[in-house]
């Protein structure tokens, strides 16, 4: 007899078996391919969330990216972040996202949670939570009137410095499903480079702190120049470390007349800083020679410094108030410096621009322009470094013509709240320091 199966050898399979065990291993090898592609899609997710929260270089802008990055990663609806108390017993910050608006004001008046139920037990117990049911877990205590209702959880702990600084809490993944185990090594995962980037960011703000402070105290405290009104207003740059070479300086002379200065030496490092510092007081000293001009006077700096320092270049202005019949004559010399601006008693503004000289350090023999204006009373001058109105987006024109426009707006201030008015509604980019000094002419 002969049959399908004819000339097929005794115990060898059947030919629909093998397909069938075929497809079933090419099953098993999509399945392996599948898994292992979403694996990279989250390790590259967990890669993308690390950049992004490395980026932030403010405490409260890392929180709360910690927070927004991980509710992605692991696809749920609610985020928060517990930040613990020094004794780690109670809470001290928690970012909650995810909340509508009507929530959030429902739940307002209830304050901080109190570190209670679940949310407790992660702190009692740092080991990664996963919840699949939070009413019926042992720690339960509900929910405070108007939070939404959640159904599962996945806590973990962030430590910084071996200390846990806080937990992080993700409820309801948006497919309905519980929280498995791979959410929970991503989030883990996430966990330690949050910690790492939280120390990051405490430590730059020390360090922006510290540079702040540095600089500061090699400013002067303006002293009394009456009758004269004076302010003066220094802001770091936004980026920490970066030491600025910007000072500002008055000084009272003998006659009524007093003596201002403003300037920016090239460099945001500890060598600026160190040279800003002594060339201010090598000018302090040069500033009593009453009988020299002001350019006169930067010519005789010029010649000293680069005589006994290595000082990097430096722009600078050297102004000299002087009494005169019905007003105030302005004497001034500019090296490289960006022009003052005079803002009349009817707040009209005007920069006060004459030939520069060459910036200190450049070449000391090259000839110093003076410049005179007079000034009736009540007129203001301001000067002011280059960070007040440099942008990268915009010509140097345009925010000249901006601080112009600010100057008129709050030309009623009182001094000390004018230039800080100018200071926080500044036209540039905020990312060098800048010195403002205006001082007020006597009242006719």
């Amino acid at each position: 007899m002969t049959g399908e199966n004819e000339g097929q050898q005794p115990g060898q399979p059947q030919l629909p078996d093998l397909h069938v065990r075929l497809r079933a291993e090419l099953g098993r090898i999509d399945d392996q391919l599948r898994g292992l592609l979403d694996t990279m899609d989250r390790l590259q997710g967990l890669l993308d969330a690390v950049v992004a929260i490395s980026r932030e270089v403010e405490l409260p802008a890392v929180l709360h990216r910690i927070v927004t990055t991980a509710m992605q990663l692991v696809g749920s609806r609610y985020g928060a972040l517990a930040v613990l108390s020094e004794s780690g017993e109670q809470l001290e910050q928690f970012i909650a996202v995810g909340l509508s608006e009507q929530e959030r004001a429902d739940l307002a008046e209830t304050g901080l949670p109190r570190g209670r139920g679940v949310l407790g037990h992660l702190i009692r117990h740092p080991e990664p939570l996963r919840v699949d049911s939070i009413s019926t877990h042992p720690s339960s205590v509900g929910f405070p009137p108007g939070h939404p209702y959640l159904r599962t959880l996945l806590g973990v702990a962030i430590s910084v410095r071996g200390e846990i600084y806080g937990d992080l809490y993700l409820s309801e993944r948006r497919d309905g499903q519980p929280f498995d185990v791979h959410d929970e090594n991503v989030v883990v995962a996430l966990a330690s480079a949050a910690g790492i980037a939280i120390e990051n960011v405490r430590l730059f703000e020390r360090v922006r702190l510290g540079a702040e402070q540095f600089q500061r105290l090699l400013l002067p405290t303006l002293p009394d120049l009456r009758p004269f009104a004076a302010a003066a207003v220094y802001q770091p740059a936004a980026e920490p470390s970066r030491l600025g070479g910007d000072w500002y300086d008055a000084i009272p002379l003998p006659g009524n007349v007093v003596a201002v200065v403003i300037g920016d030496v090239v460099g945001h490092d500890l060598q600026a800083a160190a040279a800003m510092a002594s060339t201010r007081n090598m000018l302090r000293s040069l500033l009593f020679d009453r009988g020299n001009p002001p350019g006169a006077v930067l010519t005789r700096l010029d010649r000293i410094l680069q005589a006994i320092t290595d000082n990097p270049v430096t722009t600078t202005t050297l102004a000299r108030f002087e009494p005169e019949r019905g007003g105030w004559r302005l004497h001034w010399s500019t090296a490289g410096h960006v022009p003052p601006l005079l803002i009349t008693p009817e707040h009209r503004t005007e920069y006060l621009f004459g030939e520069p000289g060459l910036p200190l350090g450049v070449d000391p023999e090259q000839p110093r322009p003076d410049h005179s204006r007079f000034l009736p009373p009540d007129t203001t001058v301001v000067f002011f470094t280059d960070g007040l109105i440099e942008h990268p987006g915009h010509s140097i024109d345009e925010s000249m013509n901006q601080l112009a426009d600010l100057a008129v707006a709050y030309a009623d201030l009182p001094l000390q709240e004018f230039v800080q008015a100018l200071a926080d509604h500044h036209p540039s980019d905020g990312h060098d320091d800048m010195a403002i000094l205006a001082l007020r002419t006597p009242h006719g």
